[in-house]
């Protein structure tokens, strides 16, 4: 494919969501990512489809999504012969993607410092759970952990103050990040451009999760008072979420109520609301807000959701509906984006596509994700090892 990064050869040396989705975004437009996995091991990952409690499918999803359009090969990092091929990948490559932990990369010899002598132009992204530098610059995280219920996300989403936390949703912090991190990696190679250099970029999930809680932080950094948690009625009526009769949920977003507060009563046919004193002023909708939203509870259980949908249109409101994962598959907004693309070798099988498009720049039709290895032959091959060398490395357990 001749795609923007179709000149690219990027390393994937990581484990997981965050750091490899970075070269899986690189990847849609058209680099060449290798994945390099523990040969009998593999990544981790492709392990996650066993917890307890993750919904079956006869597809690794996780690793479907991920790794997609990637090569595998198989490479023992500890063995001297598997370090060796490396080192020649390295001064080839233009961007080395890690996530390992700190003492790992010590071990492995897979530091910044350690492989960024091998070629000057190579651009060395680092993914850790909590940063580079600092007292906990080693310890190992997930997004659940580290940008999910550290970041204070996870307490802030609570819809009461006697509400537990909430659960995250698998990769639902490491995808933005890795969206970060393909930033980091993209300017970097901007800058390769002007200086000829390349060097490290990197990114944490935590620091992703306080970007994420942004908002809240700065207000905490302007000394806001969090002491209270508002419940149902205290927070503003019209931006609230409400059930329709047949059971779905939806948001009101009416920031602008100059605007929209009279679009709603005249969609709700409550015109007199206009001219009740306890709604008629933003200030009394707040004062009354218990009232306001046990007055729309009601109403909006009169309809189902398909026909509040059509009046809020009809009325230009903003709204959302609270939909699940499988509303999307016949959904005309993201079809018409092209958000669910289908393999080109997996007939039938849709993705979901990265969050970034580039006018003029197509991205390649995706590939399914490769098995364990199932590239190591053709890998070691185009980096000029011949059979015999490649039958050496498969015997002494380095390469499988």
């Amino acid at each position: 494919m001749n795609g923007l990064f179709s000149d690219l050869l990027v390393l994937d040396c990581a484990s997981f969501i965050a750091g490899p989705a970075a070269g899986t975004i690189l990847s849609d437009f058209g680099a060449r990512v290798i994945k390099i996995e523990q040969p009998g091991i593999g990544d981790s990952y492709r392990q996650l489809m066993q917890l307890p409690g993750i919904p079956t499918a006869d597809q690794d999803y996780f690793w479907t999504l991920t790794n997609r359009n990637k090569e595998s090969l198989a490479l023992d990092l500890k063995h001297p012969d598997a370090r060796r091929v490396l080192d020649t990948m390295i001064r080839k490559a233009d961007v080395f993607i890690t996530n390992f932990p700190g003492p790992i990369r010590e071990r492995l010899k897979l530091r910044d410092s350690d492989v960024l002598p091998l070629n000057d132009r190579l651009i060395y992204a680092s993914l850790t759970p909590y940063g580079e530098v600092g007292p906990e610059k080693d310890r190992t995280g997930y997004d659940a952990t580290a940008w999910w219920a550290r970041s204070g996300l996870m307490d802030s989403v609570r819809s009461s103050p006697e509400s537990e936390p909430a659960l995250s949703v698998p990769g639902m912090g490491d995808h933005p990040t890795a969206v970060a991190l393909f930033g980091a990696i993209v300017a970097a190679l901007y800058r390769r451009e002007k200086t000829g250099k390349g060097g490290s970029v990197s990114t944490s999930l935590l620091a992703n999760g306080l970007w994420s809680a942004g908002c809240w932080m700065q207000a905490v950094l302007c000394d806001a008072d969090f002491s209270v948690r508002l419940r149902r009625g205290q927070r503003s009526a019209l931006t609230e979420l409400y059930r329709s009769k047949c059971g779905r949920w939806f948001m009101l977003v009416l920031v602008n109520q100059q605007r929209e507060w009279p679009l709603l009563v005249e969609a709700l046919g409550r015109p007199e609301w206009l001219s009740d004193p306890r709604f008629a002023t933003h200030e009394a909708r707040r004062d009354h807000g218990v009232e306001l939203v046990a007055l729309l509870e009601q109403i909006f259980l009169e309809r189902d959701w398909p026909e509040w949908k059509a009046i809020f249109l009809a009325a230009g409101i903003t709204f959302g509906p609270v939909t699940q994962p499988a509303d999307h598959m016949e959904c005309a907004q993201v079809a018409a984006n092209g958000l669910l693309p289908e393999f080109k070798d997996a007939r039938g099988l849709r993705t979901v596509d990265s969050p970034i498009a580039i006018a003029g720049e197509a991205k390649r039709k995706p590939h399914m994700a490769p098995a364990l290895g199932e590239h190591t032959h053709s890998v070691l091959q185009s980096f000029g090892y011949d059979e015999a060398a490649i039958e050496s490395l498969v015997k002494s357990g380095a390469a499988a």
